[in-house]
């Protein structure tokens, strides 16, 4: 499978400038055209959006024809399935999305599946639950390179969100991100991009899965998004990875033999499928007496 990331540095609410841009970066994958491209949280819009939200917002189908377009502009030789994030508007009802779509070499896009951002981080620098609605599900999905899941962001912090969703079948993880960067490591890192790589190689290695991150660059009033896009392999080794501060993009070819390869020699998801059932009647007790 070849997978390319195409880490955005968007202008901030010009959708149809940063469309412009990634017809461009199309047209970079289109004499050696990927199996699979994959944006950021937010890729074509910026982040800090705030009511600027329910302007830009757009409903999947009309999102993923305007993914068609670009993909069209660029003049490729095939088809190519894509992952993005954007602002989902649902009949009035507004998500912090991204959705897996097939763009056809006509420009004709078809929506194979919409995530909604689960956990709305509403402290700090944050503030998307005043403007968005939160999902209520985590699904697994078919794509051709075998079953999938979306999360964005925050969704992948907490570790009961790819347990789930490694738990339901899903052989590849792909998280867009748009994630500012905080902290300082003692090695003089920002300590984000440092939770990061140390949260996607546990969870790679814990499932035996492939993930794709693509993080979002550039700033947004004085904030920094830190990028640092990577594929990251079953066995918990980054496979390439980008640089966090401007726009680019990383390709990788991956072999999905070695999911099952690492699955067999650390067979931590068949272990979890064996106790689960336990843990989940666990939950059903009632709480212990303090």
């Amino acid at each position: 499978m070849r997978v390319a990331i195409v880490q955005t540095k968007p202008r901030k609410g010009d959708l149809e400038f940063n469309l412009a841009e990634l017809a461009q970066a199309f047209a970079q994958l289109r004499d050696d055209r990927p199996d699979a491209i994959v944006l950021p949280e937010a890729a074509l819009t910026g982040y800090f959006l705030e009511g600027g939200v329910y302007e830009l917002a757009l409903g999947a189908e009309a999102f993923a024809a305007r993914l068609g377009e670009a993909w069209r502009a660029s003049e490729p030789a095939g088809p190519v399935e894509i992952v993005c994030g954007f602002y989902e508007n649902d009949a009035g009802t507004y998500y912090n999305s991204a959705l897996y779509a097939t763009l056809e070499r006509s420009g004709a896009a078809r929506v194979g599946h919409v995530h909604r951002k689960l956990f709305l981080p509403t402290y700090g620098v944050f503030d998307e639950e005043r403007f968005h609605s939160r999902g209520k599900r985590m699904e697994v999905f078919e794509t051709p390179f075998g079953r999938a899941a979306i999360m964005i962001c925050e969704d992948a912090w907490h570790g009961i969100v790819p347990t789930i969703a490694a738990v339901k079948g899903a052989r590849l993880f792909f998280i867009p991100s748009a994630s500012p960067g905080r902290g300082i490591t003692t090695s003089g890192e920002l300590a984000s991009i440092a939770r990061w790589r140390s949260l996607l190689e546990l969870y790679a290695s814990e499932h035996g899965v492939f993930i794709v991150y693509a993080g979002l660059a550039g700033f947004e009033g004085g904030k920094g998004m830190t990028g640092s896009s990577q594929i990251v392999s079953p066995r918990g080794e980054v496979v390439v990875s980008a640089g966090a501060l401007d726009a680019c993009i990383v390709r990788a070819e991956i072999d999905l033999g070695e999911i099952d390869i690492a699955r067999a020699s650390l067979p931590l998801l068949g272990d979890l499928h064996a106790v689960l059932p336990d843990l989940l009647a666990e939950l059903e007790e009632p709480a212990a007496a303090p």
